[in-house]
């Protein structure tokens, strides 16, 4: 526990701190803790977690959208990989299976890592950060067939085709079971099940699904961690994937840690001493054989030098799945032991230096690639020349169809301006046709400079991209504090947010759609037009509170996992017998779950915004506005105290 604190404080992955505790108290080095068959189950059952957490991220959508990047960039590191892999094992004498589980251990990177890694330098949204990502999921997908493969070729040479050929038909068949019939019972159940309103049977429920199913592809000759998946892909598709994953995280995270610890404790560090040459040379190979393949892959698919090198060196480490396959017992009767020892230590030691790999690429990218300085220099240098022309103007950062929009009007105003973009054929059609507009990444603080915000008006980020409109927000606190910023976003849920980083407005566009319909109904209707501009005016003033939350349904499921958790409206009925009866909205305290009662409906009366001192009778419904978790909570609360 104290390393794992220690790590944290060092700001490093907690995992790696489970990997040396594992080291130290295992049978090769203090020996406090012997690695037995019932630590190893242990273990495994904190692995089944980790897959039932993929499966409950997979998505159909975010993979459809991926498709060019997860198939072609992504398949072709895992197969280049497997195969130059099983060509050096084949050289060396040794068997070609031998090298299938090295090659699937070594193609796999670090997803806990590098995404945490990404998400802290607000780089997930990059050309290089969906690329990374992309890869990412493609591996993550590509576990499945090796944990399917690996226990086929422990078998017997001469009976290898007919268990491999044996567990590929079960494998289909089991998957098209689930997959295609488990769908509508899983909802239908999930659904009886929150009707109780029960968080310890909703939880035992999410236990009962996740070990069962893993438990029948183990009686189907499968791993428990194939279930575990599918268990996850099922419930993804409900609406209580959010919930489940919260509950499911304590339990994930004890017993994955678990499982880096029995990793640690495989690791002889008598054997890695005395090979200690051949680990460095391991570990070289590995890191640089990622890093240039990948990089490669990625100049081959399109992306500049820059991001092709910043995308090597994010994966050019180990990853925890590929601890997963060198831990089955067919990866252990397949590959020596000597061997396992070396690739165990460089992949830990890959880990280890995967966070200051990838928190200096961006020094080792310009250090190594003389045209990234050139784009750099050149980028800046269009920036400056198109800025000095223009004072007092406003920088529009993103030039879609609400920049360009924006654009017009300030021109029609005779109001300066200069546009950045990222997108270079936009940029080019745009320039072509005499617009003030530059290529530029608005994220960038150097770009900022260059389009000349130390002397401009206004700054507008006009992409509804929060991450973005933060970095740009952060930038300009840092060199033009007093410099008004007004930020465009989707929705309400990052508002306070943005308003708090320092934007003078923030625009929701929904929210300013929905009121621009409304005041055109209430024009149509005879409302005064003064009445309704001062009900425009008051509901801005008010920062949209009019208008915030939704009531949610099945039709808003895709568009919410595009634009991911939002705060909604949510009814609850006060049936007789709720705890809530007789207490006031004082009492019930329901901000602590971060929610607030925008509502209270009674026959005959509706009060809007309702004073603390409210008391809550039975048949009353309570407007509850939140995100849908938080509402939950409050709901139980309300009705069971």
């Amino acid at each position: 526990m104290l390393v794992v604190i220690l790590f944290r404080l060092l700001k490093l992955p907690a995992m790696i701190g489970y990997l040396l505790v594992g080291i130290i108290i295992g049978p090769h080095s203090l020996g406090l803790i012997p690695d037995t068959a019932g630590t190893q189950y242990l273990a495994e059952i904190g692995v089944v977690f980790l897959m039932f957490s993929i499966g409950l991220e997979f998505s159909l959508t975010k993979l459809t959208t991926m498709r060019h990047i997860v198939f072609g960039l992504g398949a072709s590191q895992v197969v280049l990989t497997l195969g130059a892999v099983i060509a050096c094992t084949v050289a060396a004498g040794a068997d070609w299976r031998s090298g299938v589980v090295l090659g699937g251990a070594v193609a796999m990177s670090s997803t806990a890592i590098v995404s945490k890694m990404l998400a802290d330098k607000l780089e997930l949204n990059t050309l290089h950060g969906r690329q990374v990502i992309g890869v990412l999921l493609f591996q993550d997908l590509a576990v499945v067939p090796l944990l399917i493969l690996l226990p086929a070729l422990a078998g017997e040479p001469g009976e290898m085709a007919t268990g491999l050929t044996v567990a590929l038909v079960k494998a289909a068949v089991v998957l098209a079971i689930l997959l295609y019939f488990g769908q509508r019972p899983m909802r239908a159940w999930f659904h009886l099940v929150a009707r109780q309103k029960s968080s310890e049977l909703f939880v035992l429920n999410v236990l009962l699904i996740t070990l069962g199913l893993a438990f029948v592809t183990e009686l189907a000759g499968l791993s428990l961690v194939l279930g575990a998946f599918i268990a996850g892909m099922l419930i993804s598709e409900t609406e209580y994937r959010y919930q489940v994953e919260d509950d499911i995280k304590p339990f994930r995270d004890v017993l994955l840690g678990l499982f880096f610890v029995t990793i640690g404790m495989k690791l002889d560090i008598a054997q890695v001493y005395g090979n200690l040459l051949w680990v460095a040379v391991v570990l070289a190979m590995l890191i640089a054989f990622k890093a240039l393949l990948i990089a490669g892959l990625s100049r081959l698919f399109g992306s500049d030098t820059g991001a092709a090198l910043r995308t090597g060196l994010d994966l050019a480490q180990g990853g925890e799945f590929g601890f997963v396959l060198l831990s089955l017992p067919a990866s252990l009767y397949l590959v020596p032991g000597p061997h396992l020892q070396t690739v165990l230590a460089a992949m830990v030691l890959s880990m280890l230096a995967a966070p200051f790999v990838i928190e200096r690429s961006e020094r080792i990218v310009r250090h190594f690639s003389g045209a990234e300085w050139m784009v750099r220099a050149m980028e800046l240098h269009n920036v400056a020349v198109q800025s000095m022309a223009v004072n007092k103007h406003v920088v529009v950062c993103g030039y879609g169809r609400s920049g360009q929009h924006l654009a017009r009007l300030l021109g029609v105003e005779k109001i300066s301006f200069i546009a950045l973009d990222s997108d270079p054929a936009r940029v080019r059609e745009a320039a072509a046709a005499g617009e003030h507009v530059v290529y530029g990444d608005a994220a960038r603080r150097e770009v900022l400079i260059a389009a000349g915000i130390m002397r401009a008006s206004a700054l507008v980020v006009s992409v509804a991209d929060t991450v973005l409109a933060l970095r740009v927000l952060e930038h300009v606190r840092s060199v033009r504090p007093d410099l008004p910023v007004v930020v465009r976003t989707f929705d309400d849920v990052d508002l306070e947010h943005l308003r708090d980083a320092g934007a003078s407005e923030v625009v929701p566009e929904i929210m300013e759609g929905s009121l621009m319909l409304a005041s055109h109904t209430l024009v149509l209707l005879g409302v005064p037009l003064n009445r309704v501009l001062r009900r425009v005016r008051d509901t801005r003033a008010q920062r949209y509170s009019l208008l915030r939350g939704f009531f949610h349904g099945a039709s808003d499921e895709l568009e919410d996992a595009a634009q991911g958790e939002q705060r909604l409206l949510h009814s609850v009925l006060i049936a007789p017998g709720a705890a809530a009866i007789g207490k006031t909205l004082a009492e019930l305290d329901l901000a602590s779950c971060r929610v607030e009662v925008k509502a209270v409906r009674r026959p005959g009366i509706v009060a809007q915004a309702p004073q603390p001192e409210a008391r809550i009778e039975a048949g009353d419904v309570l407007v509850l506005y939140g995100a849908e978790l938080d509402c939950a909570a409050a709901e139980i609360r309300v009705m069971q105290g």
